[in-house]
């Protein structure tokens, strides 16, 4: 009995490295992930505002206040019904990918998981159009540093967050369901309130989500599933990548300067 005592807390304390360190490795491909989603947005935002504008009047399909012009392609995206498919598309695409997940292989989900991004980034390409260059540089500047802290909170802290869960998964859908509803009302005070709470909720979502991602894995991390594991760094990765995106919005609509 008294080896037993002797070597137990020793193989404890391995066992206990060992989830340490899995742990880092697995939050690491999160964020990982997170940043190269973040790039494939950027990145195809950007393309695509550049094609769908011009400053050459004789490819112009319709003018801008800007001094710009959209292209026949800027007409079609972003002045024609097919805006609505391209703006519910990431929604969709988020509901879809929940529901396959378990059924998906985890090089099939990471596919998944950049194409979202890609056309996330199409969704919101027309705040090139709204807002000063300079203005989404800084904004991203500013959601960058308060996500950072947010996250490093949620990794860190001692207290249980799951209470935020219920509270904050309620508020979400409560704001999806403003948002959509003021899409016909266009009302500016609506729209500031909605944008307030927007970064409340995920403020509070990045925290939450940092501190659900560390737990799962330590709850089955002794199991070693590796297909398990990579998908759920994959899910892990679009939530704080949605948590990201949502804030950045929503602080956009506060900060950003407009052409």
């Amino acid at each position: 009995m008294a080896e037993y005592q002797t070597i137990n807390p020793a193989g404890a304390g391995a066992r206990t490295a060992r989830i340490d360190e899995g742990l880092r490795a697995h939050m690491n491909k999160v964020y990982g992930l997170m940043s190269v989603g973040m790039l494939l947005t950027g990145g195809a935002a950007w393309a695509i505002s550049g094609l769908a504008t011009t400053t050459d009047p004789s490819l112009a399909a319709a003018e801008l206040a800007s001094g710009k012009y959209l292209t026949s392609l800027g007409v079609a995206l972003y002045a024609s019904p097919l805006k609505w498919v391209i703006m519910f598309a990431p929604l969709i695409m988020v509901f879809a990918f929940s529901a396959m997940i378990n059924r998906m292989s985890a090089a099939a989900a990471q596919l998944f998981f950049y194409v979202y991004a890609a056309a996330m980034g199409l969704s919101i390409s027309s705040i090139f159009l709204v807002y000063t260059g300079t203005s989404i540089a800084q904004t991203f500047l500013i959601t960058a540093i308060a996500f950072a802290g947010l996250s490093l909170y949620g990794y860190t802290t001692k207290r249980d967050l799951s209470g935020m869960g219920t509270f904050l998964m309620m508020g979400l859908i409560g704001l999806i369901v403003a948002m959509v509803v003021n899409i016909f009302l266009a009302s500016s005070a609506m729209a500031f309130a909605i944008s307030t709470i927007g970064v409340l909720i995920f403020a509070g979502l990045t925290a939450y989500d940092t501190q659900s991602i560390k737990n799962e894995y330590v709850a089955h991390a002794a199991h070693g599933d590796q297909e398990w594991l990579g998908k759920a760094a994959i899910m892990g990765a679009l939530r704080l990548y949605l948590d990201f995106i949502n804030m950045f919005m929503f602080l956009l609509s506060f900060l950003g300067n407009r052409e």
